[in-house]
């Protein structure tokens, strides 16, 4: 069965009908499941070890995730891929651990809790997905949809990313040296039963390894940041994408009762990334994406990443969502509320973003600043988010020089031992249901109307048109 599944009581015979997976696995229920993929819980039978199936629905996701897990394997905080299967006009099907909750779970439990989470808690949690994020980025591998509910936590304490259907790995990317040196083969897609080892290679961490100090490093960092900067929109290890930006990527509920929708010159091709190999025109679940994709970057790298956290770890501080936009352009507007115009003055180059001149908002004179979207937090706290929430991408800190700062070094109180971290004993929905859906952020993604903004003034220009909000 080819690009989807069907289901009676419940189930989805495609995986259930696999005797190739049943003969390994017992398929305990459904975990959840989302537009591309349905998750199960299940037993393997040779040992009984819990396990996640993970039945992904679209070609391009089932590559990219089996690449990049293949890439990551080892890396404590990333999710470990124990197999996959894989034929001819089926799905794919990978083998994941089983982790019992994620940190959205813990956010929304914090709430719940008098005092929130605790401050060395926090400081645990945020390592954790430092250190997970930077084994993505010393392989030049983009998540692009990091989010709380796709760090899945263990009932140990230990927290991995999980998730990797929209990442890319940057080819061109020069990689920074680290103590695993070593760099597993991407799968080769045939018409394989399953692949057990994933991939056909071992782990080559325990091999002789190459001397690397914090001098070394943090001189690289330095260098990569030259490099790897995305002011420059033509450098040749920028990834080129389709329309990413918050017109091309409008869902129906943008459009549908929009009166102007008549003056929208230009749709997003969805289909184009089968085609040419070229990146999605939806990168990145809307609350955690980086304003230079809002404005349609075709240009960009790791630090639409390095936003992400920084939306995060806001979260984790305040339990809140730091931008929790309705729609694409409400998602700017909350940005610009807070950070201020987005001016080549706070961010080189943006305005030759594509669609910075089609969209434009008035000015704001008194923007509300990130210390009151985190109150009652320290200016280390604060000062960590201002560091990754920033306009100008070549000045988003780098997950190494965040995992240096004092803050989580010397600061008291120190990052708090896994063994004493409250991790709840499973993952709930946003009613308080027991596993709720899979590698899902509740209904960010439902647009609202653009008449909630108000008027609007539209007028055509040479490119096209421009769109401002009052």
């Amino acid at each position: 069965m080819e690009g989807g599944s069907s289901t009676s009581g419940g189930r989805s015979w495609s995986i259930y009908g696999r005797a190739e997976i049943t003969a390994r696995y017992e398929i305990l229920g459904s975990v959840g499941s989302g537009t591309y993929s349905d998750v199960y819980r299940a037993r393997r039978l040779s040992d009984g070890l819990a396990v996640a199936l993970k039945e992904v629905h679209d070609y391009q996701s089932s590559v990219r995730e089996i690449e990049a897990l293949q890439a990551l394997h080892g890396s404590p905080n990333v999710v470990d891929l124990i197999e996959y299967f894989w034929q001819e006009d089926e799905d794919a099907v990978l083998v994941l651990e089983f982790l019992q909750t994620d940190l959205e779970t813990v956010i929304r439990e914090g709430k719940r809790r008098d005092g929130g989470i605790e401050v060395g808690e926090v400081k645990q949690w945020m390592v954790q997905i430092l250190r997970g994020v930077d084994a993505c980025h010393r392989r030049g591998i983009m998540h692009r949809d990091l989010k709380p509910s796709n760090l899945l936590i263990g009932a140990d304490g230990v927290l991995k990313l999980a998730d990797f259907g929209q990442s890319r790995i940057l080819n061109e990317f020069e990689q920074i040296p680290t103590n695993e040196e070593w760099m597993p083969q991407p799968p080769t897609i045939d018409q394989g039963v399953s692949h057990p080892s994933v991939g056909g290679y071992e782990n080559q961490a325990a091999q002789e390894q190459r001397p690397f100090n914090q001098e070394d490093y943090l001189q690289q960092l330095v260098d990569f940041k030259t490099r790897y900067g995305t002011n420059d929109a033509d450098k040749e290890s920028n990834l080129q994408d389709g329309d990413a930006s918050c017109l091309a990527t409008c869902s129906t509920g943008d459009m549908e009762d929009d009166p102007y929708k008549g003056s929208y010159s230009f749709v997003a091709e969805e289909s184009a990334e089968h085609e040419s190999g070229t990146l999605t025109s939806y990168v990145g679940t809307r609350w955690f994406r980086a304003p230079e994709l809002l404005f349609g970057s075709v240009s960009y790298g790791l630090e639409i990443d390095l936003w992400s956290l920084g939306c995060i770890f806001a979260e984790l501080l305040s339990l809140k969502p730091l931008f929790p936009g309705t729609s694409d352009i409400d998602q700017l507007g909350k940005i610009i509320s807070v950070l201020g115009d987005l001016t080549e003055e706070s961010c080189p180059g943006c305005s030759k973003l594509p669609d910075y001149n089609k969209i434009s908002f008035n000015k704001v004179e008194n923007p509300i600043g990130l210390i009151a979207c985190l109150p009652n937090r320290s200016p280390s706290e604060v000062n960590l988010v201002k560091r990754l929430v920033c306009y100008d991408p070549a000045s988003r800190a780098t997950t190494m020089e965040l995992l240096l700062d004092t803050y989580f070094t010397e600061e008291e109180p120190l990052p708090t031992p896994l063994s004493e971290l409250k991790v709840p004993s499973t993952k709930t929905t946003h009613d308080g249901g027991s596993l709720g859906e899979f590698y899902n952020y509740g209904n960010m993604e439902s647009d609202s109307d653009l008449e909630e903004f108000g008027p609007m003034d539209i007028s055509t220009t040479e490119r096209g048109f421009s769109i401002r909000f009052s």
